[in-house]
């Protein structure tokens, strides 16, 4: 058989050397397989209907190109102003415009016909993310019957916040023309299952499979990891010292996307209520946060930066010393090993989303942690990467009091204490790490689909794949 792996994402990813969980995983399978990864790319592709080969080896990219009124209405408009927040817990900031379904849908009828072009008979293709949901029921209205799997990679929304989408009935039916459903996490699982119980016409079959009209899908969840061994053999590599030689104080650091999911206003509230408890003899610790800017055109991202900028100004005005700094606050990227070497150095880890699908600097604060001498990880019970680590100091991201006690607790604890919660943490992100994650979402896309082929046989149904 010769089955090829096609990869769908918004983005291609930039640059010959991969990095991050996602990309790293991928390129890992792509590789093995002499596969395709198709993506956007601001340089490449043409206005013609037709994607543009930006390289071969190890596989191939295939780019296609998105107009600026695309950009507008498709990605920032629906993706980034409809389904982002409604995924993220936020329909207080849902932006509803005709014109952004409109794009939408345009763009995933668009690149299903040129995908339709590609894919051979054996061909697997797997999209990624929200960008893109409907793009199966496009390609089966165009007559592909290739196995198709869907990975969402921010949380699954939930039922009551479903009715807020325009044409709300048409999210089930979009997602059932995909053979596997992939989710982060087994709650996320549990809100698409209540979604299709709540829908008429989806039925529960006895192998656990939902049958909707004609179409059968599976639902899983397969949450996503990081490159740990490169991770780890980042941060302990030598690097110039990042202080300027100064001896720096002990501190806590967050990296995050300025983003509204990832909680940074009361982050930085928490980390000034903190500093308020402390007694006079007190080490002084900081924040350092590392912000860097996304979405830029979107109010709420706007209306972010300067709310964290007011909240700066406001905690270091009120605490700061002639030789001490509270907030660190860096609204720039900075790059990959500096990070490294930043977690390996920072006393606590603060990942405190208000909703996140993973939530990959959770485990790669872990990875980069010296093991005689671990730091702590403060963590949002609504990140998914919380489901398994439960060995992290959890904490509800809206409790400003109850966050400002994990900071103190984290830089306070016992070394005996910090090892062993830090052990358990590292054994979850090994046993998720990136390659295991893409591996075992396509393992169960093909063992699955023959399970339900044979089913299919004996119900003497047509299946799609």
């Amino acid at each position: 058989m010769n089955e090829r792996l096609i990869v769908v994402s918004n983005r291609l990813p930039m640059g010959d050397t991969p990095s991050g969980g996602l990309v790293v995983s991928l390129h890992d399978v792509l590789a093995a397989s002499g596969g395709c990864w198709i993506g956007s790319h601001p340089e490449a592709g043409d206005d013609h209907g037709a994607f543009e080969r930006i390289g071969e080896e190890p596989y191939q990219r295939l780019a296609f190109r998105l107009t600026q009124s695309e950009m507008e209405n498709y990605y920032l408009g629906y993706a980034n102003s409809v389904l982002w927040p409604l995924c993220h817990r936020r329909p207080d900031l849902v932006k509803i415009r005709p014109a952004f379904r409109e794009a939408y849908e345009a763009v995933n009828r668009r690149i299903a016909a040129m995908i339709a072009r590609e894919v051979g008979p054996e061909d697997i293709i797997w999209v990624q993310d929200y960008h893109f949901i409907p793009l199966a029921r496009e390609l089966r209205k165009l007559g592909v019957t290739n196995r198709i799997g869907f990975f969402l990679h921010i949380p699954f929304p939930v039922l009551a916040d479903l009715s807020i989408m325009p044409q709300a009935e048409t999210f089930a039916e979009c997602l059932a023309h995909y053979n596997l459903i992939g989710l982060q996490t087994r709650e996320d699982v549990a809100r698409c299952l209540e979604m299709f119980r709540d829908d008429p016409r989806a039925e529960f079959m006895t192998d656990g499979s939902i049958k909707f009209g004609e179409h059968v899908s599976l639902v899983h969840s397969f949450p996503i990891g990081i490159d740990a061994k490169a991770f780890e053999d980042e941060a302990r590599r030598e690097l110039p010292d990042v202080f300027g030689g100064a001896s720096p104080a002990p501190f806590a650091i967050g990296v995050d996307r300025l983003d509204y999911s990832k909680g940074l206003p009361n982050r930085f509230r928490a980390f000034g209520t903190y500093l308020a408890d402390l007694r006079p003899e007190d080490t002084r610790p900081c924040l350092i946060q590392i912000a860097p800017p996304t979405r830029l055109g979107v109010q709420a991202y706007e209306d972010i930066t300067e709310e964290l900028q007011g909240l700066t100004g406001k905690i270091n005005g009120q605490f700061a010393e002639l030789d001490w700094t509270p907030i660190r606050f860096i609204n720039r990227s900075v790059e990959r090993a500096r990070l490294a070497h930043l977690f390996r150095m920072a006393r606590c880890g603060l990942v405190t989303s208000l909703a996140d699908g993973m939530n990959l600097v959770a485990k790669e604060y872990i990875a980069a942690q010296d093991p005689a001498d671990p730091g702590v990880l403060v963590l949002s019970q609504f990140a998914g990467a919380a489901e398994d680590m439960t060995e992290a100091l959890l904490v509800n991201p809206y409790d400003i009091e109850a966050m400002a006690h994990r900071i103190d607790e984290a830089f306070r604890m016992p070394l005996g204490e910090r090892q062993r919660r830090y052990r358990h943490c590292l054994e979850v992100v090994r046993k998720t790490d990136a390659t295991s994650w893409a591996h075992n979402f396509l393992n169960v896309l093909r063992s699955s689909l023959k399970a339900l082929d044979l089913a299919f046989q004996e119900r003497e149904l047509q299946p799609f794949g």
